[in-house]
């Protein structure tokens, strides 16, 4: 008897959009280049305000966001999208140049879901936002599956947590 593993297919990186938001244009050419081997579509945003425009027109899978920018830092950015319903799922790694503890500390308290230091390892890039966006993807099946468990088992005439076994109350008629 021969032992046949089953695997799961890696999800398909070449739906997912990734944003890449830095105030420095070798950074985001270099990383840029270091991630077309995902797959991905790739796009590009100079400073806060215009990432933070390109997301409310079509919110991105993942963000990579360097921290210290012009006008609005990357922690406001990243505090900004992780508080609103519609775009708080956005996986984002911060890019740092950064290294006191506190910083990381104020990363984590404005919801990253990472960091990496600059400069940048392109092993280490393409490593965690590979991982971090297959992740995502599984999550987003799971959600969906689900959802869709949910609505069979309300259809199927299940209880949901709260419903009630006992007969309705008889009423005087």
């Amino acid at each position: 008897m021969t032992d046949q593993k089953t695997t799961t297919p890696l999800p398909d990186l070449s739906t997912a959009t990734i944003l890449i938001v830095d105030d420095n244009q070798q950074n985001l050419e270099l990383m840029q280049a270091y991630l077309e081997g995902l797959g991905c579509s790739i796009l590009t945003a100079t400073d806060g305000d215009e990432a933070i425009e390109m997301v409310e027109h079509s919110p991105p899978d993942l963000m990579l966001l360097d921290v210290m920018m012009p006008r609005v830092s990357g922690f406001q950015v990243c505090e900004k999208l992780k508080s609103q319903p519609s775009t708080r799922d956005i996986i984002i790694i911060m890019v740092t140049a950064l290294n006191e503890v506190g910083d990381y500390e104020r990363a984590k308290e404005c919801g990253t879901n990472d960091f990496i230091a600059k400069p940048v390892n392109k092993h280490e890039l393409i490593t965690r936002v590979r991982s971090l966006l297959e992740l995502g993807i599984l999550k987003r099946r799971f959600d969906q599956l689900s959802l869709g468990e949910h609505e069979a088992s309300t259809e199927r005439g299940l209880l949901d947590e709260g419903d009630s076994m006992l007969p309705p109350p008889e009423t005087e008629d």
